[in-house]
Parts: C-alpha cells; sequence; structure tokens
C-alpha cells in the first residue's frame, strides 16, 4: 500500500504543476499534496488489478479520485460548512489562501479531474473512459459526495443520525423474525 501510495502522490506532483494563475495551483497543491493515507486511490488501482488491468493507467485514474476527494475536503473546511481551521495538522486552505481563492482552488480540481482522467488514459479503449468518468460523476453527485454534505450540513447540532438521512440508502428493518 506505502508503494501504490507513493506512485500516486508523484503522478499527483506531476499532473498538478505550478502554472498561472499560480495562487489556484499552489491552493491545489497545498491540499492535494499535504499527505494522507491515499486510501481511495490506492483501492482504485487495487481494483484495477483485479480484473488484471494496467496498474499504469489506474494509476491516473486514482489521481482523477483524489482529485475529486481533495476538493471535497477543502470545501468542506470552508466557513459556510465546517469551518475547520486545521487539516491534518496543518491550517486549513482557506485560512492560508482566503475562501475565495480556496473555492476556486476546488472547482478547479473538481474540472481537472475529469479533464486529467479523460486525456491522460491514453490507449484506454474511449467506452470505457466515458464509463469511468459517469462512474466518477454519478458518485459525485446527488446520490454520493454532494447527498453526504446536505445530510451533513443538515445535521448540525442533531444528535440521532442515522442512515435513514442518507438518500438512496436503505436501512434494513429494526426487528426482523425469522421465518
Amino acid at each position: 500500500m506505502v508503494e501504490k501510495a507513493e506512485s500516486i502522490n508523484r503522478a499527483l506532483d506531476a499532473a498538478v504543476s505550478l502554472k498561472d494563475p499560480i495562487t489556484i495551483h499552489e491552493a491545489m497543491r497545498y491540499s492535494l499534496l499535504a499527505g494522507g493515507k491515499r486510501v481511495r486511490p490506492v483501492l482504485c488501482v487495487a481494483a484495477c488489478q483485479l480484473v488484471r488491468g494496467s496498474e499504469s493507467v489506474a494509476v491516473l485514474a486514482a489521481c482523477a479520485v483524489k482529485m475529486i476527494h481533495t476538493m471535497s475536503l477543502i470545501h468542506d473546511d470552508l466557513t459556510c460548512m465546517d469551518n475547520d481551521e486545521l487539516c491534518r495538522g496543518k491550517p486549513t486552505n482557506h485560512k492560508v489562501f482566503g475562501e475565495d481563492v480556496t473555492v476556486l482552488a476546488g472547482d478547479e480540481l473538481f474540472s481537472f479531474a475529469f479533464e486529467h482522467l479523460a486525456l491522460s488514459t491514453v490507449g484506454v479503449e474511449p467506452s470505457r473512459i466515458v464509463r469511468a468518468v459517469e462512474e466518477l460523476a454519478r458518485s459525485i453527485g446527488s446520490e454520493g459526495l454532494v447527498a453526504g454534505q446536505v445530510v451533513d450540513t443538515h445535521s448540525e447540532g442533531l444528535s440521532d443520525v442515522g442512515l435513514d438521512r442518507v438518500p438512496g440508502v436503505q436501512t434494513p428493518p429494526q426487528n426482523c423474525s425469522s421465518s
């Protein structure tokens, strides 16, 4: 796992370079390269390996997954969401770069994730790339990441929040009797 995480870190570093506008790219890199276990991208690579896919191509797709995850983290830390001051022991993106730059850096990570997925997976059958884009988009939308964030913000202060508040999640009946 450590070896795969290091491979993903190198790919992320190469994917998001410092270019104009510098401030946006600095903010993107600040959060994207801040460390962490890289669980989501490593799972992406592992899933590809299970079906005998190319690890080098999977790492590129895994970068897109990490870009989306990072976008969600930096947006979640904003004043209008959780108003966090620290992330992984470092000042949050909006504390370093300001809310305006942070929102735009998150937006660019979101946009660039799809661009990166589409353009970096050279040699992959186009229909497979479209399918990957579709799955990634669905997992982010109103049945995925966005839904979770809505539940998070609307559950503030509530003491008993269950899975029944999450759209699309079906919870098993509480009193099951076997027949």
